[in-house]
């Protein structure tokens, strides 16, 4: 597995530390040991947890460069994408929220085990979330459709910083659905990013840059927003 999954980082321009390797091998048997009681991941074969976790999580350096950046993950659950890019670049300041307290606790372990510094664990949701218009980078893997989830992360970025939707292929219509949602809230739609995770699937990262600060009254509580998307 280490062979393999170094050539993958180098080949993503990244040089992989003994260090590194350390951590990510710590962070695979954690989270198989507690994923028997917490169920945390679908997903428990090594080589499965490195390819379609680790490395499609350090796929996101393809829509930004990874410098003084503070990054907002939300909806995080074993703590992709935004732990493994912490890994890799220990100089980012992350933020991760997630409804559900069990989750929180368990990150807050892995944080602790891996070492981790300038990592802030938020228990709650998104929309009761305040600090608008405050990030670099805001991200969410697989939480919910764009246009819900668009309301749910970009009103957190910053004028001229990104949010970036991790997405499956298929997404067009997702994103036609949300570019409503996008124009309102002070987005647009930087570029659309296609990326293999193995021989048979593909990914895509959807990259909406902030150009417009958002209104204080987004993003609104969760009822109003899946009842009436924007």
């Amino acid at each position: 597995m280490d062979s393999s999954f170094k050539n993958r980082l180098e080949a993503m321009k990244i040089t992989p530390s003994a260090e590194m390797m350390r951590q990510f091998a710590l962070y695979h048997a954690f989270l198989i040991q507690k994923n028997a009681v917490m169920n945390l991941t679908a997903i428990t074969d090594e080589t499965e947890v490195y390819q379609k976790h680790f490395l499609d999580s350090l796929s996101l350096i393809r829509a930004f460069t990874p410098e003084n950046h503070t990054i907002l993950d939300v909806g995080s659950g074993a703590g992709f994408p935004s732990l493994p890019l912490k890994i890799v670049y220990p100089h980012l300041k992350i933020t991760i929220i997630d409804s559900l307290e069990k989750r929180i606790r368990f990150l807050g372990e892995l944080v602790e085990l891996l070492g981790l510094k300038d990592v802030t664990l938020i228990h709650g949701r998104a929309e009761e979330f305040k600090p608008i218009n405050s990030y670099d980078l805001v991200t969410a893997r697989a939480v919910a459709r764009l246009n819900i989830l668009t309301e749910l992360c970009l009103p957190f970025v910053k004028q001229q910083g990104l949010f970036v939707a991790m997405k499956s292929v298929g997404f067009e219509s997702e994103l036609l659905e949300a570019l409503p949602a996008i124009q309102k809230l002070g987005g647009v739609v930087a570029e659309k990013i296609i990326y293999p995770i193995d021989s048979e699937m593909n990914h895509a990262l959807i990259v909406i840059r902030k150009i417009r600060m958002t209104e204080e009254k987004y993003p609104r509580s969760y009822s109003q927003i899946k009842k009436k998307p924007l």
